[in-house]
């Protein structure tokens, strides 16, 4: 048995904007290769917007706790835990993994 799909464009509406949008047979085709498995909610120009809201990420300037040096990190500082700069933190991670007793090794970063 053939199991191609065949697909059909279909007019869906942005749950942003309100306005109607056509979600082509192509990008369906698109959108089942990449194992998407919904539709898309907003328009392209709503889904442009949002892909560029976040893609400006708002950075915070810190005073590195190992190496004094200013730097930014993209969250919002704790007065009670020490921030690094980009290049200690490395440093201390991979620190941190070659004392860590084999089979051991930590799933995710350490809380500083």
């Amino acid at each position: 048995m053939d199991s191609k799909v065949i697909f059909k464009d279909i007019v869906l509406r942005c749950i942003d904007c309100g306005r109607e949008f056509v979600f082509t047979a192509g990008e369906q085709a698109f959108f089942a290769d990449k194992g998407f498995l919904n539709e898309p909610r907003r328009c392209p120009e709503c889904r442009s917007r949002r892909r560029q809201e976040r893609d400006q990420t708002i950075e915070y300037p810190i005073i590195c706790a190992a190496c004094g040096r200013e730097a930014t990190v993209p969250f919002v500082p704790s007065e009670d835990r020490p921030v690094y700069c980009e290049e200690c933190y490395r440093r201390l991670k991979v620190e941190e993994k070659v004392s860590e007793p084999a089979g051991r090794e930590r799933t995710r970063p350490p809380r500083w």
